[in-house]
């Protein structure tokens, strides 16, 4: 999933500026699990810009509301009148949720309220660790499940790098390194003589920004389905 965290308070207030109607848009699906930008969040941040403008005096409103997921249309249609009304809209969304707002409703400024980290899972409740690069070029399947282009502090496509020491990594000793992890993966599941194969360069090619994916159920109709 995608990890994010909540921009520091007065970052936030910087950017909304004397705004009198806030819109605050949280996500209901990765931003919510590592609470960033959920429900709860939205109302955390809600109450906080309250308080700060009771202190100061001033006028305030602010709206709140939490979508499934703000990467899909269907999902920010419904807020247009909300949109509307506000004088800025604060998105707890990551990168993608916040630009995609931004470009149903261009006549709003929409304002991040999170910095996107990285797509990563749960390793216990509360922590979260970087798995995937998105390099469109995946080689998992040759490495045990284990990525070493974002394992790798390097992302050594074939390592180890001469810095690795009893299985430590060099620049973190105490990460263990990427490819110590491999070979012991390998050696788990019977394909130790993965290890000798030689990865030629990072495909860059493949990565070409911003991507695009279609599924060949829609190609035809460049985003609607065909029979």
């Amino acid at each position: 999933m995608i990890i994010a965290e909540r921009k520091t308070f007065d970052e936030i207030k910087q950017i909304v500026g004397d705004a009198h109607k806030i819109l605050i848009v949280g996500c209901g699906t990765c931003v919510a699990v590592c609470m960033a930008g959920g429900e709860k969040e939205v109302g955390i941040l809600a109450s906080l810009l309250r308080l700060d403008a009771k202190r100061e005096g001033r006028e305030l409103e602010i709206i709140e509301t939490t979508v499934e997921r703000q990467c899909d249309k269907e999902y920010l249609e419904p807020l247009a009148k909300k949109v509307s009304d506000a004088d800025v809209v604060v998105s707890l969304a990551c990168g993608a949720g916040v630009q995609f707002l931004a470009e149903m409703y261009d006549t709003k400024r929409v304002l991040p309220g999170l910095n996107t980290r990285f797509i990563g899972v749960a390793e216990h409740e509360g922590m979260w660790t970087q798995r995937c690069m998105a390099c469109s070029d995946c080689i998992l399947g040759e490495t045990g499940g284990i990525c070493p282009v974002t394992i790798c502090p390097k992302g050594l496509l074939n390592g180890p790098c001469g810095g690795t020491n009893e299985g430590k990594c060099e620049v973190d000793n105490e990460k263990d390194c990427a490819w110590t992890l491999i070979y012991r993966r390998l050696e788990k599941t019977g394909g130790l003589n993965n290890i000798k194969k030689l990865f030629p360069p990072k495909r860059y090619d493949v990565q070409t920004k911003p991507g695009k994916v279609i599924h060949p159920a829609y190609e035809k109709g460049e985003g609607k389905a065909h029979e």
